[in-house]
């Protein structure tokens, strides 16, 4: 037996598709980060589906990262999207987001397992259908300092993996706790690595997080051309800290930077990567869905 609110969320469904249709921005490339909804394949295409967007960012499928799993596992995935017309925007790795390695033996180890990770990445990219790979720029040590020196060899490093993914486009993403956090420091990057398939996952929010007034200032500083990927939710400062918020709830300005974006004529994919979770402990699916209303209402004021 159908219960009520069984019947709500239909209901809720049934009206937010509609909206999602009748958008003057029908033909955005968004979607959401699969394993925000849920870590099933097939639930989180159906979510998909269901609100009638057609991308998908791949992270963890069935609980690992798609990189931890066999390819029989990534082409299963991909039929099960390709049967709920969602196509992959951008395969998530967990490539380079470790602290830069030493030049000693051990650190090479080390480095050797992220090129072995490299070419997994473009082997599941590939059967994702898809040639943008998310990637990092290392992160910080327990001491959390940026010198110039790590900087050369991390810009070295970044050089030598674009050429190893010839073929492929690595999005680096911007992250706090990493060395490439900010737009500021994205731009950076693009001074030092001219490679033409290195380009960035801009995440607004997490350049917010890490200080940065990320639109306008940080988005200023950007090339709109190596923009390959952008992230969106939304943040606010509590207690002296920054936290996730449903979008629409928190302080960043996603209107003026997806309006800066189209006017700078980015025809890339959007995701939206909720990170919030409702208080309420009603779980991913349910905090995706309610970001995702948040963020339809920006849309449509576009």
């Amino acid at each position: 037996m159908t219960t009520r609110r069984e019947l709500l969320a239909a209901a809720s469904a049934a009206v937010l598709a509609r909206r999602l249709s009748a958008l003057p921005l029908a033909d955005i490339k968004l979607g959401i980060t699969t394993d925000e909804i849920d870590d099933d394949v097939l639930a989180a295409a159906q979510f998909l589906q269901q609100y009638h967007l057609k991308w998908a960012e791949i992270r963890n499928i069935w609980g690992p990262y798609n990189t931890s799993q066999p390819l029989e596992k990534i082409r299963e995935a991909n039929r099960i999207l390709d049967e709920h017309g969602i196509k992959v925007s951008i395969e998530g790795t967990g490539f380079f987001k470790i602290p830069l390695p030493p030049d000693t033996p051990e650190g090479r180890q080390t480095l050797e397992k992220q090129w072995a990770l490299l070419e997994a990445a473009k082997e599941r990219a590939k059967a994702f259908g898809t040639d943008k790979i998310r990637t990092f720029t290392f992160m910080l040590g327990k001491e959390g300092q940026k010198d110039e020196k790590s900087y050369a060899r991390i810009w070295e490093l970044t050089r030598e993996a674009a050429r190893r993914a010839k073929g492929f486009r690595l999005a680096v993403e911007n992250i706090g706790g990493g060395y490439v956090s900010t737009g500021a420091e994205a731009a950076l990057m693009f001074r030092n690595v001219k490679e033409d398939n290195l380009g960035l996952t801009w995440d607004p929010n997490n350049a917010g997080e890490s200080g940065e007034q990320s639109f306008p200032d940080g988005f200023g500083k950007l090339d709109p051309a190596r923009v390959f990927h952008v992230h969106l939710r939304d943040y606010k400062h509590a207690n002296g800290k920054v936290v996730w918020a449903r979008v629409g709830d928190g302080e960043f300005d996603n209107l003026g930077q997806i309006r800066a974006l189209l006017k700078d004529r980015y025809q890339g994919t959007f995701t939206l990567e909720t990170h919030w979770r409702d208080p309420e402990g009603r779980g991913k699916k349910y905090s995706s869905e309610q970001s995702l209303k948040g963020l339809l209402d920006v849309i449509a004021k576009v």
